[in-house]
C-alpha cells in the first residue's frame, strides 16, 4: 500500500469544502441603533449588505456620511425600524448629508424644519466620479426653508439613482433639486406646496442633468413651476462639465398636476418629453418654453415633445404656452393632447400646429384635485391620454 501524507489524504475533502462554501450565501448583517452617534458609528464600520435600523426617536440634525458604500448586489441600507413611527431628523441647517457615497439606500425616515436643505447627497466635488446607486424610499421631508433657495432633497452629481414613494410638503427652492445628475428615476412621490413657503419649483433637473424619468407622481401647487426641465445653473456647478444644455432627455410621464403658475417648463433643455400626464387647473400657463442661459455657450431650448396629456383648464389660463426669447418653439411637437375647458369652448393656441388634438371632450373627472383622481368618461378618445392611461415601461 502506498503511503499518503495527511495533506494528500485530506486534500479532496478540503477542495470539496471550499467548493461548497462558494454556494453558501453570505449572511446579511442587521443592527439597531437608537441615536445619531450610534448611527454614525455603525455606518463607518458597516460592510456591503449591512442594514442599519433606526429605532423611533429624534436623531437631531447635521448627520454626515462620508464615503460609506455598499455594492450594486449588496447595498448598504439605512432604514427606520417602524414604518408607522419613523425616526425624525429635525432642525438645524441640514438634516442629513451623504458625501461621495455609493449604493446606499435610505428609507422610512422623516426630516423636518431645516433652515437650509433637508437631505443633501453629492459627489464630494469629484465631478468625474459621480456618486452611484443612491436610493431614497418612503422618506418624508417637510418645512424646509421656508424662504430662499433651500431644497427638500438636493442631489448633485448622482448616477443610477432612485427617489421613490417620498412625500414633500413645504420648501423654499425645490422639493427635489438635481444638479448634474444622470440615469435616474423619480416615481410615486407626492409634492404638495404649503402656505408660507416660497416653493420656486417642485422638481428641477439642471446643471447638465440627463436621462431621468419622472413618473406616477402627484403635484399640488408645487411651486411656480411644478417641474422645471432645465434652469439657470452657475457654470462652476455643471457636472461632469459644461455642455450645451441644462437638461437633456428628461421624460415626464403618468403624473397628476394640480395648480401651479405653470405645471411644466422647458428651460434651456433639449429632447425632453412630457407625455400621458393629467394637468388640472393651471393658474396662468400650461407650459413654458424658455432660455435662461446665453446662446454663445448653450443651444436654444429645442426639440421638446408634449403628447397624450389630458389638460382641464379654466379662465385663469391667460396663454397656453409662454414662449420666451432665444428659443426654438418651432422644433417642438404637440400631439394627441386632450384639452377641456370647464367654462367655454376655447381651444388652445400653440406655437406649432398640433397633430391629432382632441378638443372639448369632458373627461368627467372624479376627485380632480386629489391624488386618487379618476376619469369618469368612457369616450374612447380619452382612453389613451392622461395619467390614467400610463403603463410604466421597464426602466
Amino acid at each position: 500500500m502506498q503511503f499518503q501524507s495527511p495533506m494528500e489524504r485530506f486534500a479532496p475533502l478540503l477542495v470539496a469544502a471550499f467548493l461548497a462554501s462558494l454556494t453558501v450565501p453570505v449572511l446579511a448583517v442587521e443592527v439597531i441603533v437608537n441615536n445619531a452617534d450610534e448611527l454614525l458609528d455603525e455606518a463607518q464600520r458597516a460592510k456591503p449588505g449591512t442594514t442599519i435600523r433606526l429605532a423611533p426617536g429624534n436623531y437631531g440634525n447635521g448627520v454626515r456620511f462620508d464615503g460609506i458604500a455598499g455594492t450594486e448586489e449588496r447595498p448598504m441600507v439605512i432604514s427606520g425600524f417602524d414604518e408607522e413611527n419613523p425616526p425624525l431628523f429635525e432642525g438645524g441647517n441640514q438634516a442629513i448629508h451623504f458625501v461621495d457615497c455609493r449604493h446606499v439606500t435610505l428609507r422610512h425616515v422623516q426630516v423636518k424644519g431645516c433652515k437650509a436643505n433637508g437631505i443633501n447627497a453629492d459627489d464630494g466635488g469629484s465631478y468625474e466620479t459621480p456618486s452611484v446607486g443612491m436610493v431614497f424610499e418612503n422618506v418624508t421631508i417637510e418645512d424646509i426653508g421656508p424662504q430662499g433657495n433651500f431644497d427638500g432633497l438636493k442631489i448633485s452629481g448622482l448616477k443610477d439613482f432612485t427617489v421613490r414613494d417620498c412625500h414633500f410638503s413645504g420648501w423654499g427652492g425645490a422639493a427635489i433639486d438635481m444638479v448634474g445628475c444622470r440615469d435616474g428615476l423619480i416615481e410615486g412621490c407626492k409634492i404638495v406646496g404649503k402656505e408660507g413657503f416660497t416653493q420656486t419649483t417642485g422638481i428641477q433637473a439642471k446643471g447638465g442633468t440627463e436621462n431621468v424619468r419622472i413618473r406616477r407622481s402627484y403635484f399640488h401647487d408645487a411651486g411656480l413651476r411644478s417641474i422645471n426641465l432645465g434652469g439657470s445653473t452657475g457654470l462652476p456647478y455643471f457636472r461632469p462639465r459644461v455642455q450645451d444644455f441644462e437638461a437633456r432627455n428628461i421624460v415626464v410621464e403618468g403624473n397628476h398636476f394640480v395648480g401651479s403658475m405653470a405645471p411644466l417648463a422647458y428651460v434651456t433643455s433639449i429632447d425632453c418629453v412630457v407625455r400621458q400626464n393629467t394637468i388640472v387647473f393651471p393658474k396662468k400657463w400650461v407650459l413654458r418654453i424658455l432660455q435662461e442661459q446665453p446662446l454663445d455657450q448653450f443651444k436654444p431650448c429645442q426639440d421638446g415633445v408634449f403628447e397624450s396629456n389630458l389638460i382641464v383648464f379654466d379662465q385663469r389660463v391667460q396663454s397656453f404656452v409662454n414662449v420666451g426669447p432665444d428659443t426654438l418653439p418651432e422644433t417642438f411637437t404637440f400631439r394627441k393632447n386632450a384639452w377641456s375647458s370647464t367654462e367655454s369652448d376655447r381651444q388652445p393656441s400653440l406655437p406649432v400646429e398640433e397633430l391629432e388634438g382632441i378638443y372639448q371632450v369632458d373627461p368627467e373627472l372624479v376627485n380632480a384635485e386629489s391624488s386618487n383622481m379618476t376619469v369618469g368618461s368612457k369616450d374612447p378618445r380619452l382612453q389613451e391620454v392622461g395619467a390614467h392611461s400610463f403603463l410604466a415601461e421597464e426602466f
